[in-house]
Parts: structure tokens; C-alpha cells; sequence
């Protein structure tokens, strides 16, 4: 007898508490004011990211020495170059880590009078194989440091006599500073100090001469962009 009044009883609430559910149900809510930021309030900037593939263009002004054993004279190669560049970035926090390479042709040449005729060194091309090491904390702004390997061929040329030429391969060290542009885009401004050592250029460049080195050392300013994929 307990239990069936108890359920009857319970049914019987519910039955009048319907009613009252839809009728709060159609009632208009609470309003609810949008959300506004505190005075001052400033969103933080989409974080951006080096890390990526990339493809470029150089191009840049190079200055530098060459010395000759015989005769002894000291050329100043200046010229232009322009050229492509290939690399990878990996960025953990605010460092960036990263392998370029470039490939430029070039025009780098001096000469001086030697003798009955004049000595010229030549380069044609330049390129180089660098590790880079970035600082992303500014913004889109990207100062880095750079260091590797740096290759081109030395022609030495004595008018009087003859030429000859050797591929070297050297060392480069270097700064720079690049900039991200919107979407994939940066830009780039760097410097390069290049030593490329000496080669042997013998007889060809002094007649009777057992041995004559021929050294090349550049400075190299040029700047570039580049798009990350």
C-alpha cells in the first residue's frame, strides 16, 4: 500500500510540473552582454615559422686581393655576381637552424703590369655550401651568422706568356639579416668573407718559373629573396 501511494505520488508531480517546464521554456533568456576585451588589450600576433624548404635569387658586388709570387704583383678582383640558392630552416623556439647553398655567376676580375705584359686574376663563377644560425626573436626579422664552404675557379693570365686555371675550394664565413614578407616571401641582405687559399700556376704565368702561387680572398655584399615552401 506504501509503495503504490509513493508512485502515485511521484506521477502525480510529474505530471504537474510539465506544465511549468514548457511555460519556462518559452520564457526569454537572460541577456548576456558580448564579450569585450579589457582597455588596452592587444591579441598576440600570429606565431610565424622559418622552418621549411626555400628557393632564391642573389646578386651582390665582390672586392678582394690576389697575390702573385712571380712576378710580384698584387691584382684587386672586383666585380658583379648572380645566382640562385637552395636551403632549409629549422626553427626551435626562437633559434633557427639551417643548411644553404648557392651557385653564382660571376665576373671578378683585376689586373696589373707586370713585366712586358700585364697579370690578371679572373673569377667566373662562385659558389658555396654554408650552415646558418638565426635569432627569430624580433618579429619577422631573422640576424644570422653563417659559415662553410666556399668554391670557384682561379684563372691567372699573364698577357706575356700564358694562363691557367684551378677550382678551389675554401672557407666562407659571414652575417646577414632577412626579413619575411607576406605569405611565403623574405628578402635578405648579407655578407660573405671568402678565402679561396692559392694554387700553383707555374710556368704559365712566368716563363721558367718552377712554381708561382696565385691566391684569391673576396668580400662579398649582395642581397637576395627568397620563397619557403
Amino acid at each position: 500500500m506504501t509503495t503504490t501511494m509513493i508512485r502515485t505520488g511521484i506521477a502525480t508531480a510529474a505530471l504537474l510540473t510539465l506544465p511549468f517546464a514548457a511555460l519556462a521554456a518559452d520564457l526569454p533568456q537572460p541577456y548576456s552582454p558580448p564579450y569585450k576585451a579589457a582597455p588596452g588589450y592587444v591579441a598576440p600576433a600570429p606565431v610565424f615559422s622559418w622552418t621549411g624548404f626555400y628557393v632564391g635569387l642573389n646578386g651582390g658586388y665582390a672586392f678582394g686581393s690576389s697575390d702573385w709570387t712571380i712576378p710580384a704583383v698584387s691584382p684587386d678582383p672586383v666585380g658583379l655576381l648572380v645566382g640562385g640558392t637552395l636551403g632549409y630552416n629549422l626553427q626551435t623556439g626562437s633559434w633557427v637552424w639551417g643548411i644553404e647553398g648557392d651557385f653564382d655567376w660571376a665576373d671578378i676580375k683585376d689586373d696589373k703590369t707586370c713585366g712586358a705584359g700585364t697579370c690578371e686574376t679572373k673569377v667566373e663563377w662562385f659558389a658555396t655550401a654554408r650552415a646558418r644560425l638565426g635569432y627569430a626573436g624580433w618579429s619577422n626579422w631573422l640576424p644570422y651568422i653563417t659559415g662553410g664552404a666556399a668554391i670557384a675557379p682561379i684563372k691567372a693570365t699573364n698577357s706575356a706568356v700564358s694562363s691557367a686555371t684551378k677550382t678551389k675550394i675554401g672557407w666562407t664565413v659571414g652575417v646577414g639579416v632577412e626579413y619575411a614578407l607576406m605569405s611565403a616571401w623574405s628578402v635578405k641582405l648579407e655578407y660573405l668573407y671568402a678565402d679561396l687559399g692559392s694554387f700553383d700556376c707555374g710556368s704559365a704565368c712566368s716563363a721558367g718559373a718552377a712554381t708561382d702561387d696565385v691566391s684569391f680572398k673576396t668580400s662579398i655584399v649582395r642581397a637576395g629573396i627568397n620563397y619557403r615552401f
